[in-house]
């Protein structure tokens, strides 16, 4: 061994948080970074923000009634201009007492509203983003499900990786969140990660447990998408060359046409409108290979009694 080459054993985490947190982050492709949302937790926490801020909001309302009655020089001065506003709020006699106690109440109102409706609208965004994330894979989360709960280890009474409530971590599906899920979760995608993952697994630092390559999931579906890509185009315009009857030939281009449409709207996540264009595109191709000379169209033209001949 070359001097400064020194191979240092990788030490086991010890069981609990830093064998979860050890876990989650040895996925290469990170996709198992999958923790609750509580939504439970965030909606009551979100009611009660926005119950205080309400009080906040009927006290506003009242200081601006009695404003409205009073009508005096200050409180015209204070509702038109801020810096008099905030002077009157802060103003004090030789005492050392606010010479304007209304004027104080209102600007402390003003602040407290301030940064309770920043955090408001900060926990509503989180929120909001949270909802719109994508749910785990089913398969990573099976996978991490068994091993949180130490199914796979063979042992008569296995116990969680983390207990007293922490137990149930991965029990709600609908509460869950990924931080990173596959970049081409579609649906042929979905496909083969749940009927032949077993192909793609490479086995983790630890020996006991395997992962899924999302790159080498995502070379397998850009082949074969490529590849029926050119079966849908090439041999629909194979079968329609050799077609001669025109009854067959719409029919033909009809069922190729439908074929096209499933695999497009059942092998990805394109939207309806995408689903139509492509449809649409598909169609347009076959038919105008059809009505040309390579479709097997006659070169001649019957109008009534005669015929004519294109030279």
């Amino acid at each position: 061994m070359h001097q400064g080459a020194v191979e240092l054993a990788r030490v086991k985490p010890i069981n609990g948080f830093p064998r979860v947190a050890d876990k989650i982050a040895s996925d290469p492709d990170k996709t198992t970074t999958i923790y609750r949302r509580f939504d439970r937790l965030s909606a009551r926490n979100l009611l009660f923000l926005e119950a205080e801020i309400a009080e906040l909001e009927a006290r506003q309302n009242k200081y601006d009634a009695d404003d409205l009655l009073a009508a005096n020089q200050v409180v015209i001065e204070c509702h038109s201009d801020w810096r008099k506003f905030q002077r009157y709020a802060n103003e004090k006699d030789q005492n050392g007492r606010q010479t304007q106690p209304n004027q104080t109440e209102k600007m402390e109102l003003a602040l407290k509203i301030k940064e309770k409706l920043r955090e408001y609208h900060e926990a509503l965004a989180v929120h909001q983003t949270l909802l719109n994330s994508k749910p785990p894979a089913i398969t990573t989360l099976k996978a991490m499900r068994n091993w949180y709960l130490d199914k796979n280890s063979g042992k008569i009474d296995p116990r969680p990786q983390l207990w007293g409530s922490s137990e149930t971590k991965y029990d709600d599906i609908y509460d869950l969140v990924a931080l990173r899920v596959p970049a081409d979760q579609d649906r042929l995608s979905e496909f083969i990660l749940n009927n032949f993952g077993v192909f793609f697994q490479t086995e983790a630092h630890d020996g006991s447990s395997a992962y899924i390559s999302e790159r080498s999931v995502a070379k397998c579906v850009a082949i074969l998408s490529s590849l029926l890509c050119a079966i849908l185009l090439f041999g629909s315009i194979t079968s329609l060359y050799f077609v001669q009857n025109h009854y067959a030939l719409l029919g033909m281009l009809g069922g190729w046409t439908v074929l096209f449409a499933i695999c497009v709207g059942w092998l990805t996540n394109a939207r309806r409108d995408q689903i139509f264009a492509a449809t649409a595109a598909y169609a347009a191709v076959l038919v105008v290979f059809v009505s040309g000379t390579l479709g097997g169209a006659s070169n001649s033209v019957t109008l009534g009694s005669w015929t004519c001949t294109q030279a």
